[in-house]
């Protein structure tokens, strides 16, 4: 594979990664999540104003991207973060963060007043 497509490739990842964060409710479950090692749908649903289906629907997302998984208790679903999926998008972000700290330092430079 090329560069160019190893790098388009990782791009297409981060983007789903992101698409997934992307809507307030998914960001407030993987908190929710985070916060708590496992929960349940009913759990989930507390004071969030939608439906258990709809709780349901954002949490399939975000297992299609990886970042949570669900696990059989008995009758009912326990939810769990996936921290290594969290840890992608955030080493993205900080390559983000590193690459525009690098572009920043340049343009300092090239704007400093030259002595000599």
């Amino acid at each position: 594979m090329s560069r160019a497509a190893s790098r388009r490739a990782d791009l297409e990842r981060s983007a789903s990664l992101f698409a997934a964060l992307g809507d307030p409710t998914r960001l407030e479950l993987v908190a929710r999540l985070a916060a708590d090692e496992t929960q349940s749908i009913t759990r989930l649903t507390a004071g969030l104003g939608l439906s258990r289906q709809a709780v349901s629907k954002h949490l399939r997302v975000l297992a299609s991207a990886g970042f949570v998984r669900r696990a059989a208790a008995g009758r009912e679903s326990r939810w769990t973060v996936e921290p290594r999926r969290l840890d992608v998008a955030r080493r993205y972000l900080d390559m983000m963060s590193q690459r525009w700290d690098d572009r920043l330092r340049d343009l300092e430079r090239h704007l400093e007043p030259k002595i000599g």
